[in-house]
């Protein structure tokens, strides 16, 4: 099963993320399938970044979202589709 996730990146006490498509099972940090965007917290306000075509396409073929990361975007989904 897929899921669209963030892996961290940056370095400590400065964590940035990238929005990618990885099969669940597999750790936080491992090799992904398709990088989607990125979340900075650090700035502010936190910057926020996705390809909502290629979300769309891994969405259509079984990709789910992990609960933190639809906590962050799936209401900007959402107001898209209206």
């Amino acid at each position: 099963m897929l899921k669209i996730r963030l892996s961290r990146q940056g370095r400590k006490n400065d964590p940035k993320y990238r929005i990618v498509v990885i099969e669940a099972k597999k750790p936080r940090d491992s090799r992904y399938i398709d990088k989607l965007g990125f979340y900075d917290p650090t700035k502010e306000p936190a910057e926020l970044k996705f390809d909502k075509v290629k979300i769309d396409h891994w969405r259509s073929r079984g990709a789910a979202f992990s609960k933190g990361l639809y906590r962050l975007i799936g209401h900007r989904l959402e107001e898209t589709k209206k």
